[in-house]
């Protein structure tokens, strides 16, 4: 079995082992100050509501591996996690990680085994003549998809949009972007054919430098799932160089009433070939607002061997 190290925001990266052919469906969901107890920068905990709207809309996806942004303590994951099971859906794995940012933290829920584990918490840059650390860490897991397929799983969190006192918080969110792509980097110089996900909050619109630092260019960039609602769109635009006018925001943002795709499942050039399309959206659920004021996104993908 082949083992590779990495970090950066919610990756995945699978190898080309043979396997039956199955699906497994990752996302990825921001539940806005999911906390138990309030913090000196976020006083309010969640409220039931909430958290039954979180639920409600974790088991329309119902997905295999989740990654969690704006988590508060253990505590508060785990009793998501057996409130879930509650209802029906079991995760038995799970991490929970703490990053420069102690008030929120990465988690991930997993119906399939995590068989190794490797946390980063450390990850920095300098900015201005300043160290600054990667504000939530990075989240990796060795996860068993079936007896003959494995793949990792590494979740993250960028830098919010709001201003920083201590540096620019685009140029913040712009230096995480490069520890991620660095390491994505890293992955196809061991093996050109790495199968990779990335997915998470990157707190960053498409066109931005951010995004596409992550995205790259060339031989080894990662396609943009781009998850849309499933509400009949079908039409292309009719400007060729832009997107089809589907429904793919993720993010409001109430001082400016904006709403906006923040949020991102990318693959890499052979995961691609196993992308399912049919799998990937953002699901719609009435009064998501209730949850958090981010929606997710899951994307589904093959565990067969490409060609």
């Amino acid at each position: 079995m082949k083992w590779t190290r990495c970090v950066g925001l919610a990756v995945v990266i699978l190898f080309g082992f043979t396997a039956r052919a199955g699906t497994v469906r990752v996302a990825a969901y921001n539940v806005e100050n999911y906390l138990d107890q309030p913090t000196e920068s976020r006083p309010h905990v969640k409220s039931d509501a909430a958290k039954a709207k979180i639920r409600e809309t974790i088991r329309a996806m119902n997905p295999d591996v989740l990654a969690l942004e704006e988590m508060g303590s253990t505590n508060a994951l785990l009793e998501l996690r057996a409130a879930l099971q509650a209802d029906g859906l079991n995760f038995p794995f799970w991490e929970h990680i703490t990053g420069a940012d102690t008030n929120i933290h990465v988690a991930v829920l997993s119906k399939l085994a995590i068989v190794a584990r490797h946390p980063h918490t450390n990850d920095s840059f300098l900015l201005d003549g300043r160290r600054f650390r990667v504000s939530r860490g990075f989240a990796e897991l060795q996860i068993q998809a079936d007896k003959h397929f494995t793949f990792t799983l590494i979740a993250a969190h960028l830098k919010s949009r709001r201003p920083s006192p201590e540096a620019d918080e685009t140029e913040q969110r712009w230096q995480e972007a490069k520890i991620l792509r660095g390491i994505v980097d890293e992955h196809f110089q061991a093996d050109p054919n790495a199968n990779l996900v990335v997915l998470g909050d990157f707190n960053d619109v498409k066109d931005a430098a951010s995004i596409r630092e992550v995205t790259g260019l060339g031989r080894f960039k990662l396609t943009d799932t781009r998850p849309a609602e499933r509400n009949g769109d079908t039409a292309p635009n009719p400007n060729p160089r832009f997107e089809p006018r589907s429904v793919t925001w993720t993010h409001y943002y109430g001082l400016e009433d904006t709403y906006s795709r923040i949020d991102y499942i990318l693959l890499s050039p052979s995961l691609a070939r196993d992308w399912l399309p049919s799998e990937t959206y953002i699901p719609t659920i009435p009064n998501w607002g209730i949850a958090s004021d981010h929606r997710p996104v899951v994307a589904g993908f093959t565990t067969g061997q490409n060609e």
